[in-house]
């Protein structure tokens, strides 16, 4: 079972983006990726010698790399060593690996700089359609707690589906976030007509966010919702300070300009103040579920099936645990499976017949051995 595959790693070989390394060790162990690491030469070097020595440089310490990589006992493809622009030859090179994500650092930033992100963390953001985890300088991968805020938008549906599954795997707190704009026009006749009109778009916010979060299952998470009155960005990096959150996973609009890609006006002033590490999620899912079809071993079928319990998705584990009932109709743990899936969906009368099918089967197992037991003292 795969759920984020392949995690291209770039890296600029500065001080800081070891810890992008490290960071990508610790999530490729947490979703069972593979690694590519890639490192961009300029294209500006005239001379040879130069141009030379550096391709070396590059070279060996991408090795060294690798090495580190697999020595933490994470798979790791061949390292890219590219000429060009960054952002540009990143962006290429994940559509040409078929990375699932695309992680690099934030960029060294001086203390009291407004603006926290890089221009080419910023420039892959807007060019590339692949989900960007961006690691912030000196700060650790350990994510307790994290922020999707959400508009109700197909771009912020993909963030919290794929921060639900974060959340899983991170066994993290979970903040899900939606920003009520109030009305501040002066065209009313009055303010308490402004405040009638902002109670009644609050309420129907409030509804249309409780109707938004019923697409998801958020069964098993420690997770809470907020819905503050005022501008989305300042609400959501104020968010970010108060509840000290580790990870923001945003959605990004994502339309084409003349030039490049808008990553939508709030994305854009967010990730270049924001504190944390984040992960924008443009056009694809960083989590994409992949299961083996070729499992025929019995207790792997089992544990893929209880792997995608704890993950939430339901439905794949009840196919995986029926799967194991084709193989051994007398499979006590599929049935105890399914009694905990069932449960979980909220049908306790199905949990219960796959319950008492379990303690059936058990039952049958110990008056089989009890016979044997018998036979055995009698000599026949």
């Amino acid at each position: 079972m795969k759920l984020l595959e392949k995690i291209l790693v770039a890296q600029d070989f500065s001080q800081s983006s070891e810890n992008v390394v490290s960071s990508a060790i610790e999530l490729a162990k947490i979703f069972q990726s593979t690694i590519v690491p890639i490192h961009i030469l300029p294209d500006d070097v005239l001379n040879e010698k130069v141009r030379t020595l550096l391709n070396e440089t590059a070279l060996t310490k991408l090795k060294e790399t690798t090495d580190q990589i697999k020595h933490e006992g994470v798979a790791a493809e061949k390292p890219l060593l590219m000429v060009g622009s960054p952002h540009e030859a990143i962006t290429r090179a994940a559509v040409d690996v078929s990375a699932n994500l695309i992680l690099l650092g934030s960029g060294e930033t001086k203390k009291g700089d407004t603006f926290r992100l890089g221009t080419t963390a910023e420039r892959i953001i807007q060019k590339s359609g692949k989900p960007i985890f961006v690691i912030k300088e000196g700060v650790l991968l350990n994510v307790q707690h994290i922020l999707c805020p959400v508009d109700f938008s197909d771009p912020s549906r993909r963030a919290l589906k794929n921060a639900i599954t974060m959340a899983r795997r991170f066994k993290s707190e979970l903040t899900i976030l939606a920003v009520c704009e109030l009305q501040g026009s002066t065209w009313f006749t009055s303010e308490k007509d402004k405040e009638l009109e902002n109670e009644l778009r609050y309420r129907m916010h409030k509804e249309e966010f409780d109707s938004f979060l019923k697409e998801f299952n958020l069964t098993g998470l420690n997770w809470t919702k907020e819905i503050p009155k005022g501008n989305p960005s300042e609400e959501i990096l104020s968010t970010i300070s108060k509840k000290m959150i580790d990870l923001l996973i945003i959605g990004t609009s994502g339309r084409t300009g003349l030039n490049r890609m808008l990553m939508g006006s709030v994305t854009e002033k967010v990730i270049r103040e924001v504190p944390c590490s984040f992960l924008t999620l443009k056009s694809e899912d960083a989590i994409s579920l992949q299961l083996e079809t070729n499992i025929r071993n019995i207790e792997e079928l089992h544990g893929t099936a209880m792997k995608l319990m704890e993950d939430g998705f339901y439905e794949e584990a009840i196919g995986q645990l029926k799967a194991c009932l084709n193989i051994n109709s007398m499979y006590v743990p599929a049935y105890s499976g399914l009694a905990k899936v069932y449960e979980k969906l909220d049908q306790p009368e199905r949990a219960k017949v796959y319950r008492n099918n379990a303690k059936d089967i058990m039952d049958k197992i110990w008056y089989q051995k009890i016979e044997e037991e018998v036979r055995k003292l009698r000599g026949s």
